[in-house]
């Protein structure tokens, strides 16, 4: 019950939860690879069977951005790519527009790089400059072009930088928190208030706007061009009214296709 509600667990189902193990997300801000494997997935009935999947060292079988992972615990977050050896199956971990963590299957050639958004530059010990990501990556000597909210594109292969997104007006962006939470558009403009939050204004491509604090955008793309595939609803949230009518609209298609059989 207590649980995260973006985990999506029945609260008939057991007692207790897995408490994801400390990594490079927050408690509340990642899926543990358990629930993942065993409730999203379907690959396990239960958390034994996860353990046996994930231990299996002969065929190395889960990497979580091109890293053998063996903890069945694991912390997956925002864009963290997971790779399956054994079904040859890759996924990115999303946000759908209910604000629930989704498993976006991806091409082999798309997992070879991950976003990371850039949360802090500083200059380190003897004058050596770094950047902080998201997932906690800490990344020496890093091109002068970039700046704090910046995304990047890292190698997976090499942990190399391959490509630099700006944050800008006109950057195609995805919410990561806040009521927008999934949602996808294009950077407006930002407001900024001293002493409190700086607020975006964003534009999604049905030409809704919202806005949302300044920290939960995440830019993956210039030019309304996205570097990353997006799930089936494009980020867009449709109103009550909209979702009635595609579900009436559904379910009668279904029928119809089953009257001709």
């Amino acid at each position: 019950m207590y649980a995260p509600s973006h985990w999506c667990l029945d609260k008939l189902a057991g007692v207790n939860a897995t408490r994801p193990s400390q990594g490079p997300h927050k408690l509340r801000e990642c899926i543990p690879m358990a629930v993942l494997l065993k409730n999203r997935l379907k690959y396990a009935l239960s958390g034994q069977e996860v353990i046996k999947i994930v231990r299996d060292k002969g065929a190395d079988n889960i990497r979580v951005d091109n890293k053998i992972r063996r903890d069945a615990k694991y912390p997956i977050g925002f864009q963290d790519v997971v790779s399956i050896h054994k079904t040859g199956e890759n996924f990115r971990m999303l946000y759908d527009i209910k604000g629930r963590f989704m498993p976006h299957r991806i091409e082999a050639k798309e997992a070879a790089f991950k976003l990371c958004k850039i949360k802090r530059k500083c200059m380190g010990k003897n004058k050596i400059p770094y950047i902080v990501t998201h997932d906690g990556r800490t990344i020496r000597f890093p091109h002068p072009d970039i700046k704090k909210n910046d995304t990047i594109k890292l190698n997976l292969e090499n942990g190399e930088i391959d490509g630099i997104v700006k944050f800008d007006n006109g950057a195609s962006v995805f919410v990561t928190g806040g009521n927008n939470i999934g949602r996808i558009g294009v950077l407006q403009h930002v407001e900024h208030h001293p002493g409190s939050y700086e607020i975006a204004h964003v534009k999604d491509s049905k030409g809704n706007s919202f806005a949302t604090r300044l920290g939960n955008i995440f830019v993956i793309g210039d030019n309304k061009k996205p570097l990353i595939s997006l799930p089936k609803a494009k980020g867009v949230r449709l109103t009550l009214v909209e979702e009635r009518a595609a579900r009436v609209h559904r379910n009668k298609k279904a029928e119809d296709s089953e009257d001709e059989e």
